[in-house]
């Protein structure tokens, strides 16, 4: 039985797409945790005395969104996505939550390869790249 997708898929070549700068990760990122703290506000009384429904929120919705759709509400006012190193498409909820809790965790993030890519892309088998431009 013949299958359409090789297991064996070659690794996106970084030098045919332009991976997101950091800039625009963290733009991207901002923009995601003010949503997170904006939608957390409406959960609990007080976030001062309780932070932990803002960072539960962030991973959560971050792990949906990119999971599903491979960008968040951040990324796409950013103009960036989230995509598998392995074959460009979507990353999947599992990849992605995994994504989220090293993102909330800050440090993976802060610790970037010559790829760009972070030590949370790294786990997850994800890149941030800039979408294709569509031709008229």
């Amino acid at each position: 039985m013949a299958t359409t997708s090789d297991p064996k898929a070659p690794a996106l070549d970084l030098t045919t797409i332009e991976v997101a700068s950091f800039g625009r990760r963290l733009i991207g990122l901002l923009i995601d945790w003010a949503a997170a703290t904006l939608v957390a506000s409406f959960l609990v009384e007080s976030l001062s005395r309780n932070p932990w429904p803002q960072l539960a929120v962030f991973v959560l919705a971050h792990a949906l969104f990119v999971g599903l759709f491979g960008q968040t509400l951040g990324m796409a006012l950013a103009r960036i996505r989230c995509v598998s190193f392995a074959d460009g498409g979507a990353i999947g909820i599992p990849r992605a939550l995994l994504r989220a809790v090293l993102l909330g965790l800050l440090i993976p993030a802060m610790i970037s390869d010559g790829d760009g890519r972070g030590l949370h892309d790294r786990a997850a088998g994800s890149v941030m790249v800039m979408p294709r431009r569509q031709r008229d």
